[in-house]
């Protein structure tokens, strides 16, 4: 019974992943959702609404941070199954994004408005590239890992949780966050870029950079000088140097 309620939770929190992620493309490119980054809310004050949305964004970013650390995951898996981490936190922080767009409020002054269908069109298949990019290279991590799914399938299955070796094929051969440079692209590709969409594409994209640091020294804690030879080799965001090596061992997925 408690290694089916294992797999029943770690399916609950996919399914939050996966309704999170898909209305997250929605709201953030202003795509068929009842409520985006843009529309749906009442627009009031514009100081209000700013002092809001970050305070929204920022206990994501408190929460994000915080369970992703060793230290923290340590503590909590003594009191919950370390089958069940993973997916509370994703659980939690899929709780909190939604929260985030249902209670976000749109800031619609415009800071540009491109009205050049070559270059909308530019921005609109950049924006489906950057959310493609997402997936491609959480599934070269090992997509179910990531989301909590596979440490709840294998406790089901009566087998040890593994740390998955890292290959850096494809992607993570030109850049150490491919997953991260995919959302970074998405939040950017805005035919109208409005305040509000400002201030939501601004303060993720600092959490990012931030974030990457908390992560990358996190990996070179667990891996010592086999990371630092892979950071020395492969660019952090931007492609513009040299393949990484061919193995990572027992690399974790990114946590930001």
């Amino acid at each position: 019974m408690k290694r089916s309620i294992v797999l029943l939770y770690g399916l609950l929190a996919y399914l939050s992943f996966f309704v999170t992620i898909c209305y997250a493309i929605g709201f953030v490119g202003n795509y068929s959702v009842p409520k985006s980054v843009d529309f749906g809310g009442e627009a009031g004050s514009a100081g209000a609404a700013v002092l809001m949305n970050a305070l929204l964004l920022g206990t994501f970013a408190v929460q994000h941070t915080i369970m992703a650390r060793p230290a923290f995951k340590q503590w909590w898996t003594t009191i919950i199954p370390k089958s069940m981490e993973r997916s509370t936190y994703v659980l939690v922080a899929s709780v909190i994004l939604l929260c985030t767009f249902w209670l976000w409020q749109p800031i619609p002054i415009e800071i540009w408005n491109i009205q050049n269908p070559v270059a909308q069109w530019a921005l609109h298949i950049s924006y489906w590239l950057g959310w493609g990019l997402v997936f491609f290279s959480s599934f070269l991590i090992n997509h179910f890992d990531l989301f909590g799914l596979r440490q709840a399938y294998l406790e089901f299955r009566k087998q040890p949780y593994t740390q998955l070796q890292f290959r850096t094929t494809i992607l993570y051969k030109f850049v150490r966050h491919p997953l991260l440079l995919g959302f970074l692209i998405a939040f950017w590709s805005a035919p109208v870029m409005t305040v509000g969409h400002f201030l939501f594409a601004g303060l993720t994209t600092a959490y990012i950079l931030v974030g990457i640091e908390f992560e990358e020294r996190d990996l070179e804690h667990a891996h010592g000088a086999a990371y630092r030879e892979y950071k020395d080799r492969v660019p952090k965001l931007i492609p513009y140097k040299g393949n990484a090596v061919d193995v990572m061992p027992e690399r974790q997925p990114s946590k930001v």
